[in-house]
């Protein structure tokens, strides 16, 4: 049912499992929803997808760590749509050489070898990407739309967090450290903003599979990882999560009446992560 015919809904990394799923839900409900992303291909076909179905949707490729890509992208929005009410700052995620091999420290990686890769023989520069697309992916859009805003007298920015917000999972320390400071900005805008009628939330998805970590929790033949089984084994409803159960939340985080005096906080979807200590 369209009940928001006319709001403008931006969603950064909008051509991915998670994020496509919820561009989607917007565009049903009457959004018109702008899909922000690196590959325009990747955004064309949610797009197209959106528009099948009779609803509302542009394409834009920019860089959220580029505030002037981020910027020349907000004139688009607004000459095309106007002004942002809806934000969901889903661009993030991994980089293979910013993940160790290994779970502890081990001597061979004071060496020059391709043996193992540890903490002390990372890229840094790949390590600061990470930190860099996470954070600061999530801050431009804030500080672009979230101006609109406020000077708009409201909104709603959701922000993505993680399991590694709360716990540092092993192997992801840039990860880590990136998704725990968006539990910590996400409160900080929150208190800033509220003066602006601006809410801001956080949702942490627990284990969800897309094409980047299938390939660490799944064999070829369609079993679990060691990593994948390690995972089911602390999670217990025994399962991965699948995209679209995020949806009931987001809605709930942008909907006024249900959640208008919801801010500064972020919700675990996990199926019991969190809650299980494995032992």
């Amino acid at each position: 049912m369209k009940t928001n015919k006319g709001k403008v809904a931006v969603v950064t990394g909008a051509g991915g499992t998670l994020c496509s799923e919820m561009a989607k839900e917007l565009g049903m409900q009457g959004y018109k929803v702008v899909l922000i992303g690196r590959t325009l291909e990747n955004l064309k076909t949610i797009e197209d997808d959106i528009v099948s179905k009779g609803g509302i949707a542009i394409s834009l490729s920019a860089d959220v760590t580029d505030e002037k890509s981020i910027q020349e992208a907000q004139k688009v929005v607004m000459s095309q749509f106007g002004a942002c009410a809806i934000l969901i700052n889903g661009a993030g995620g991994n980089q293979f050489d910013a993940i160790t091999t290994i779970n502890e420290f081990d001597p061979k990686e004071l060496e020059s070898t391709d043996q193992v890769r540890g903490f002390f023989n990372l890229s840094m520069d790949k390590y600061r990407s990470v930190v860099d697309i996470n954070t600061m992916g999530t801050v431009i859009p804030c500080f672009v739309f979230g101006k609109d805003m406020a000077a708009n007298g409201g909104g709603c920015i959701i922000n993505f967090a993680s399991m590694n917000s709360y716990r540092p999972l092993s192997r992801v320390g840039a990860y880590a450290l990136a998704k725990a400071g968006i539990v910590n900005f996400t409160q900080w805008l929150a208190a800033y903003l509220a003066p602006a009628n601006v809410r801001v939330n956080g949702i942490a998805p627990g284990f969800f599979l897309n094409k980047n970590s299938i390939k660490r929790l799944m064999k070829e033949d369609g079993t679990y990882s060691e990593r994948g089984e390690n995972i089911i084994k602390h999670s217990p409803m025994k399962r991965f999560g699948e995209a679209n159960e995020l949806i009931g939340c987001m809605n709930w985080m942008i909907d006024e009446k249900a959640s208008g005096f919801l801010t500064g906080v972020t919700i675990p979807i996990d199926g019991g992560f969190l809650s299980s200590s494995g032992l």
